[in-house]
């Protein structure tokens, strides 16, 4: 099946209104990992409440777990006998980071060169309006869907969505759905279509290094006294995987190997060195860290990987001729089939605390939760469904894909929901600068994610309440 033409023809009609309904959502910071945006925060949800309503959703309304940020909820159930499709999107943003390197205000919605630039276009105030924008099509136009749509759009994704599985649980009966859909990935390259089918994990420990109890004018102890911030480093370093394996004793012990089948539909990808340098931003001269012989994708989808995402000893701004006395840093490991996150936080602290140097103490704790890896095996009705609806929406055919993020609640949710399928359709692209200066959404790729989402509920709807 297909949404008919005047499904479509709407989606094109108001196309200038949904453009208009994505830049309010961006025009407010709901920044939620600083904790000082909580009224833009509340302010989001709000709005989004809001625009739920105009789009036709009913019992809209903000739901808490506990002190978690908002909620927002929305449903409509009139299509009976039919599947029940849960829509997840989120919120809240990323903070601004390097200002000087956007090109345009972050919190105004500015189209440039085919884009649409804004904090939180693409990660992920555009998926909600492209989800809301298929079910007012439908409903503005059919004065029905032919699904069940039940949405969430949380507000605490960017810090971990650490109330998120404990809001699911309470509110299991009020959620239950046949199929999830989550509009928060990416395409494998702009205008090709994509299903995302492996998730990665995440493990992140926090390492402090402490040498003294104060600092130490380096004049009288430079040289003496163990420097904390040279110690710290001298522990990352031994991380450094140069073009290898990361060199973590027992660290691959358990990862999957890919199938034959995996191997050749990575290879039959596009891999153009050149655009993955720009995209990526690579400075020439700087090679890239794969491993020998391993393509971008099996690296950055199923091998593990280790980021130091912050560190600090003392700022630059008030240095002073001081001996650091401690220093501490964020390391974040992604991690994949079939790694246990229990096994992979003992690795990192066994080869981060061990014989350091000057004998300095080392301390290694868990930063955050740990969140498992997420595989599903893409294939069954809803995976059928979805395959069509982004061949009729984008006019090519897609393709099933890893990623190398991390979305927490996908495994839980689909056990949840006692075994409901996960189709995680992209909405980013390789220009999309997500978490960065000058995040963007590609505005034709999004006209298209709306045609599909639309096709989608026609497809679902199509094949009963089994999926």
């Amino acid at each position: 099946m297909s949404a008919d033409t005047s499904v479509r023809n709407w989606l094109n009609s108001h196309h200038a209104d949904l453009v208009r309904d994505l830049a309010a959502l961006v025009a407010i910071p709901s920044i939620s990992t600083d904790g000082e945006h909580q009224k833009e925060v509340e302010k989001t949800a709000e709005l989004t409440c809001e625009q739920m309503r105009r789009a036709g959703l009913q019992n809209v309304t903000i739901l808490r777990s506990g002190g978690s940020n908002p909620y927002a909820y929305g449903e409509w159930l009139g299509a009976a006998g039919k599947p029940t499709v849960f829509l997840y999107a989120h919120h809240d943003v990323q903070p601004i980071n390097f200002r000087e390197k956007w090109l345009s205000d972050p919190w105004t919605l500015t189209p440039r060169d085919g884009r649409l630039y804004g904090r939180g276009a693409a990660d992920d105030k555009g998926a909600i309006t492209a989800q809301l924008a298929a079910i007012a099509a439908w409903l503005k136009t059919r004065g029905a869907l032919p699904v069940n749509v039940k949405m969430v759009v949380e507000g605490e994704e960017e810090i971990g969505s650490q109330n998120l599985l404990g809001f699911f649980r309470e509110n299991k009966n009020r959620l239950q759905s046949d199929v999830i859909i989550v509009c928060d990935t990416e395409n494998i390259e702009t205008g090709w279509p994509s299903i995302t089918y492996s998730l990665r994990g995440i493990v992140a420990v926090l390492v402090e290094v402490e040498s003294a109890r104060l600092p130490v004018h380096s004049g009288m102890a430079g040289g003496a006294l163990a420097d904390a911030a040279l110690a710290l480093n001298v522990l990352l370093a031994r991380l450094y995987w140069d073009n290898g394996p990361l060199p973590i004793p027992h660290f691959y012990d358990k990862v999957r190997p890919l199938t034959p089948r995996e191997r050749e539909a990575m290879t039959s990808l596009p891999h153009e060195e050149a655009k993955l340098r720009d995209d990526l931003g690579i400075l020439p001269g700087v090679r890239f860290a794969l491993e020998e012989n391993i393509s971008i994708y099996e690296q950055t989808w199923r091998k593990p990987a280790i980021t130091i995402i912050a560190q600090e000893a003392s700022s630059i701004k008030s240095a002073s001729n001081q001996v650091l006395p401690s220093a501490r840093a964020i390391v974040s490991c992604r991690i994949v089939p079939e790694q246990d996150p229990r096994e992979v936080y003992e690795q990192l602290k066994a080869i981060l605390t061990a014989d350091p140097p000057w004998g300095v103490r080392v301390t290694v704790k868990e930063h955050g939760p740990p969140v498992k890896w997420w595989m599903t095996d893409p294939t069954g009705p809803a995976f059928e469904s979805a395959v069509e609806s982004l061949r009729q929406g984008f006019g090519r055919e897609p393709v099933s894909i890893g990623s190398g993020g991390t979305i927490g609640f996908v495994g839980p949710l689909t056990e949840l929901f006692g075994g409901a399928p996960a189709l995680l359709l992209g909405i980013e692209d390789p220009q999309s600068n997500a978490h960065a200066p000058n995040e963007s959404l590609h505005e034709g790729d999004w006209k298209n994610l709306m045609h599909s989402l639309a096709h989608l509920f026609a497809n679902l709807g199509s094949q009963g309440k089994k999926n």
